[in-house]
Formats: C-alpha cells, structure tokens, sequence
C-alpha cells in the first residue's frame, strides 16, 4: 500500500465516522493517525461529550472484532484478561479468554478501576500479549485499546500511573460542540440513529497494511534531530518531575509518518512535529508542584516557540 492509498482509506474512514461525529474532524484525524501508528488512544474528557460514541464509530467502520469492557471498582484483571477454569469431567484446566482478545478493545471510565486491574491492561498494550499460567497467548493483530475517563471527576477514581499513560500514544479531548454543530446534531438524530445504521468500510487487513505503509514515510535526519531537540527540552530538570521517554520520541516519530500519510504526503515536515507534539507528548509530563492536565500543554506551547525548527537549505 502507497502513501496515497492510506489517504484514500483514512477519507474514506473519516467520512464513515463523520456521518455520527459532527464537527469533529481533526480529532477523528487524530484518532486515525493512531490507529494507523499501531498506538493506543485515551479520549479524556467531560461525560456526554461522545467518547463512546467515537470509539463504536471506529469499529463499527473496521469489519473487525470489538469489545466493550466498563471498569468499576469490582473488576478484576481476569475479567479482562481471561482465566483458567477447571473442567471437573477432564481434570485439567482451560482457559477462557477475555474480552481482550479484541480487535479493537473499550475500556470505558478506565480510571474507576483499581490500579490492580488497570496494571491487566499494560502487557497487552505494549506486547500485544497475555500470559495467564505461565502460557503466553497472542493478540491478533491489529489491537488497539481506546480508553474514556472524566478528567473533572474524582470520586472513586483511581488515577492512571505514569506507566500506563505512557502506553498510550496519544490523548485526545473532542470538547462541547458549537452551536451550530450542535443544530446539525440535532437534526441528524432527530428521526434516526446514525450509529446503528453505520456499516464497514475497511478490513482489519487494511488496517494493517496502512501500518505498514506509514513505516515507510521517509523522516529526514534533521526532523529527527528536531523531535529529538524537543524532547530533550521537555526534560528540564528545573521545571519537569517526568518527561517524554525514548517510547514518547518512538510514538511522536510513529505518529508523524502517518499523519503525514494520511495527508498523501511520502516525507515528514516539521509542521506535523509541531501538530502532533501536544496529543502526542502531554500526557507524558509532569511538572513540578503543578497538575499535569492543565499545565503540560503550555508547557509545550513554550517549548515550540523556543527550540530551533529545521528550515530547507537556501540554493
């Protein structure tokens, strides 16, 4: 698959999408660019706003496997993992997968469940794996986990660690829509119920093959050494208690070869470094003696204005 194929299925993807989301479109662009880095999004924001909504669009738009799994205090990693269970009649033990083995994975309010069930979640996230027993199993490819939590409530939540915000490759907030997106929703659900109705249009396979394709996007040493500046900035002792990892500079890398396929273009620029830099990297540090959710992202605002962008070569 050609750079300019992955901007065909991912018009074709956003038109799918848009037909339930309204107004939304840099944000189901995001969404994609994730998908299509191979990487895991975690939709943070007020409940009503369509989270859910957005995640079910995205599958409904895959003819590949979903499942929905809404954390509560009660869960248990099992319940998402799978278990073991005995067969009395053979005398041995099975395993019973979970909704994990998923193609595409819900993990709705993710933050009202206890850190041990949340921590169910990391291997496969990162190995696309699941060792219950001692047996390791596989997840069929492609996997992706979408995650929704309210960032304004508190009450019986649990917080996600560092570690687990590092496994997702971005965080995307969609936000209130204008008033007149909000007529045209209207409108639009008055008499039906877009989501129900959506069909597929593309395969897991395609999917896959887009992932490949954005592998190839070629990135030039310079926008490496521009990605690589910013990151380093963005540890700055004096200001930062966390910063982006090597896995952070890997996905900001990842997610700008298929933001720029998406676009039909063969070859990173240094505008989609800037684009991408915020959904990509803010979730990832933390300030001193500041909230991470309010002030990361000015804190990277400032850091796009001070480091050195990569300009071409006058002739």
């Amino acid at each position: 698959m050609a750079h300019e194929q992955v901007a065909a299925l991912a018009k074709a993807l956003q038109k799918n999408i848009g037909q339930v989301i309204i107004g939304k479109d840099r944000e189901i662009e995001l969404l994609l660019t994730a998908l299509f880095s191979g990487g895991h999004v975690l939709l943070e924001d007020v409940p009503g706003t369509g989270k859910t909504t957005l995640a079910k669009a995205l599958a409904k738009s895959l003819s590949c496997s979903f499942a929905r799994v809404q954390f509560t205090p009660d869960l248990l990693p099992a319940d998402i993992t799978g278990m073991r269970v005995y067969n009395q009649q053979s005398g041995t033990f099975s395993f019973i997968k979970g909704p994990a083995f998923t193609h595409v994975l819900l993990a709705d309010e993710v933050n009202r469940a206890t850190p041990r069930t949340q921590s169910a979640l990391l291997e496969c996230m990162e190995e696309r794996q699941i060792t219950e027993g001692g047996v390791t199993y596989t997840l069929e490819a492609p996997f992706v986990v979408i995650a929704t939590q309210n960032p304004i409530e508190t009450q019986g939540t649990f917080p996600l660690p560092e570690a687990q915000l590092d496994r997702f490759l971005m965080r995307l907030s969609l936000g209130y829509p204008s008033a007149h997106e909000a007529v045209q929703l209207m409108q639009r659900f008055i008499r039906r119920q877009p989501l129900a109705e959506l069909t597929a249009v593309a395969a897991g396979s395609d999917v896959l093959a887009a992932v490949k394709a954005c592998m190839d996007v070629r990135v030039d040493e310079d926008v490496m050494r521009y990605m690589a500046a910013l990151c380093e900035a963005a540890r700055n002792p004096d200001r930062v208690r966390l910063g982006p990892s090597p896995r952070a500079l890997l996905a900001l890398m990842r997610a700008c070869q298929a933001l720029a396929a998406i676009r039909g273009r063969g070859y990173v620029i240094p505008d989609d470094v800037k684009e991408l830099a915020i959904p990509v990297l803010a979730h990832r540090v933390v300030l001193r003696g500041v909230s991470y959710q309010t002030s990361s992202e000015g804190f990277l605002t400032e850091l796009l204005s001070r480091v050195d962008v990569p300009t071409e070569a006058a002739p």
